[in-house]
């Protein structure tokens, strides 16, 4: 029997680049074209992993592009249809080739890769940071202070910069906003990061809007292994942006300061 032949394909990522200056992006979609024949699309189907780490995206665009770039059956028009389509928010990778002897299923092997590979991970990682922030929560209640508290901080609300970061909890204390985010180190550096990139804006917000100071500690993992490149470089990246670091083993001592400043206790 004759092996079938392979073709020579090449493809390119849909991105989802919801701040320019982070250099961040979520794979949204691909377009494989084959040397002939009809392209090859896919597509997250429910756009889960992008609201997963940005709740504000929007959504109801991609919706619109996925349908209208569906609609778009041969070579010659969907590569203009894509190129056009695209902006600062919406931006396209560079082609990659591949060899294959099916492109449909070689479209489907990609999509796993790119599209859902990611999807346990960033999971793991929200799931990481939201038991983090649950058992600041009951540390801080434990003595009365969840209820003095501010929670759920909008970094856009001092920066007016479309910030997605929402800031766990904080109180004001004397000339100084004390703030409390969960960061989870142990699954990545991106929690450090984008922590570390907000808090210079947010922290300049809060001074120009009341005049205050702004003090702000990222609660991490007990038992960081420091010998960790990439826990080692997170560290490095809250320390450079004076963001004070404490254990979930430190909770307590915080949460009664808390209380006290709260004068709650």
């Amino acid at each position: 029997m004759a092996e079938t032949q392979k073709q020579n394909c090449k493809f390119l990522l849909l991105r989802y680049v919801p701040d320019a200056v982070k250099s961040e992006f979520v794979n949204i979609g691909l377009v494989l074209l084959p040397p002939q024949g009809q392209p090859e699309l896919r597509f997250d189907k429910d756009w889960s992993r992008l609201r997963t780490l940005y709740p504000q995206a929007d959504t109801e665009l991609l919706d619109a592009f996925r349908n209208e770039l569906s609609d778009e059956t041969t070579r010659e028009l969907i590569l203009p249809r894509v190129q056009d389509s695209f902006s600062n928010v919406l931006q396209i990778s560079e082609f990659k080739a591949c060899l294959t002897t099916s492109p449909a299923e070689e479209a489907d092997k990609l999509a796993k890769i790119y599209l859902e590979g990611p999807r346990h991970a960033r999971a793991r990682e929200m799931s990481a940071r939201e038991v983090m922030r649950r058992e600041m929560e009951r540390a801080f209640k434990s003595t009365g202070a969840w209820s003095g508290m501010q929670h759920e901080i909008a970094v856009s609300d001092y920066t007016g910069s479309g910030d997605p970061l929402i800031i766990d909890c904080g109180y004001g204390h004397s000339s100084t906003v004390k703030l409390f985010h969960a960061t989870p180190l142990k699954s990545g550096v991106n929690a450090a990061k984008a922590l570390a990139f907000s808090y210079p804006a947010l922290a300049q917000g809060i001074q120009d809007k009341h005049g205050s100071d702004t003090q702000l500690t990222a609660i991490v993992e007990d038992g960081l292994d420091r010998d960790n490149d990439a826990i080692r470089f997170s560290l490095g990246a809250l320390r450079q942006q004076t963001i004070e670091i404490a254990a979930i083993g430190e909770l307590p001592r915080l949460a009664q300061i808390a209380a006290r400043e709260l004068g709650i206790q």
